[in-house]
Formats: C-alpha cells, structure tokens, sequence
C-alpha cells in the first residue's frame, strides 16, 4: 500500500539575517496560498503522482483525484493504477471524524479515526495548508516553466526524526495556488506531485465523503479503531 506524504527541510548556507529575510518572504507567499484555499468551500483537483528511487530502480506514475470541502475537514483522494487509467486503486475518504482506506485490489477498506493535525500523511488535500504546524520554510527563488513564473518555497519538519526531510513546493505566482510538491525522504525516495487542474467552489455533494458500503459488495471492512 502506498503512502502519500507531504513533509520537507530546508538546505541553508547563508547568515541569520538572510535567512530571517526570506523566512518572511516564504511565509506571506504561504500566507496568500492558504487564504485563497480556505476561502473556497469546496475544491476538486487532478494530479500526478511519481514515486522515482534511482538506486532501486523504481520509478513509478499514478494520476489521482481530490476533492475537498477544507472547514469541514472533510476530503477524497483517488488513484487511479496508472497515469493514463481511469481504474480505481485506491481511495482515501473522510467526513472529518472517520477516514476509510479502500484498497480495490484487496477487496479491503479499513476504518479509522480522522488524522488530526497537519502532518500530511495519507492526505493531499493538506498540501495546500501543510506548512501552517510543525515546519520551517525558506523562499529558495522564483523559477520558469513553460514560461510561467513559480516560487520555490522549501519546508523543513522540526522534528528532525522524520523519514522524510524535505518537500519543496512550487507556487503559481500569479494564481497564488501551488502547482507541485516534490518530496525526499531518508531511503532515497522521491515523492513529486503536481497539479494538473485546479477547480475552486466545485459542487460536492456532503454523501460524497462517507464510505458507501452498498456501492462496494464484497469488500471486507477491517475497523482499526
């Protein structure tokens, strides 16, 4: 099963004063992102998904859906098997007190409490919020692609026990929405996801973000509560 994970650091080899500097350039950019998104009352977004370890030889592409209503904490995350499939792989639902993890494969969902805080795990609607607890950023600067301006924003968890040390974001600066999150981790792992649409006030209906056990017979429910 995979994890979807969203955490970083940040490489600095420059004074306090530079560094104070760009911290507070980084966090109004931040600032503006979270605004824009917690202003919506619901989003939808499709992405893409890479898993890259070159030293495995791994190198893996989903494409992904999430739909997200942000003030009531309440999301679902598709992936799909492969960058050009529409066939389900997985499915990450919660109604902001109870998450279930479908794994299609497995004819499986487990049942969980909601994860609290910000952390990222398993969740990328917190992509657009991640940097708001447990992390330091830093404005490492603006890059171009396709023509279009990005600002690079590297986050760094304070908790310097975590697997993964450091995810670095790109931000459409006129848009003021983030575009992709690549993040590293301690074995080697690379995690890069980028937005391919961006729907703001999308209609979601609330009985999207409930598990539907009628519309999955078979699927064995495995309550880790």
């Amino acid at each position: 099963m995979k994890k979807i994970v969203l955490y970083s650091i940040l490489a600095l080899s420059t004074c306090s004063n530079a560094f104070a500097q760009k911290d507070t350039q980084a966090k109004a950019i931040l600032s503006q992102v979270s605004q824009k998104y917690k202003s919506y009352d619901a989003i939808k977004t499709d992405f893409s998904f890479t898993l890259d370890n070159p030293q495995a030889g791994v190198k893996e592409t989903q494409t992904g859906t999430l739909i997200s209503k942000a003030k009531a904490g309440k999301y679902k995350v598709t992936l799909y098997t492969s960058a050009s499939a529409k066939d389900v792989d997985k499915e990450i639902i919660s109604d902001g007190k109870t998450q279930w993890t479908y794994l299609k494969k497995d004819k499986e969902v487990q049942v969980g409490d909601a994860p609290k805080g910000g952390d990222g795990v398993n969740n990328p609607s917190q992509i657009f919020t991640i940097y708001e607890h447990g992390y330091k950023y830093l404005y490492t600067g603006e890059q171009k692609i396709a023509g279009k301006a990005y600002q690079a924003i590297d986050l760094t968890p304070e908790n310097d026990k975590q697997n993964i040390f450091k995810v670095r974001l790109l931000i459409d600066k006129e848009k003021k929405q983030i575009y992709s999150a690549q993040l590293f981790d301690k074995n080697g792992n690379k995690y890069n996801y980028t937005v391919r649409s961006f729907t703001p006030n999308a209609p979601i209906a609330d009985n999207a973000f409930a598990w539907d056990a009628k519309a999955h017979p078979g699927v064995e429910v495995v309550d880790l509560r």
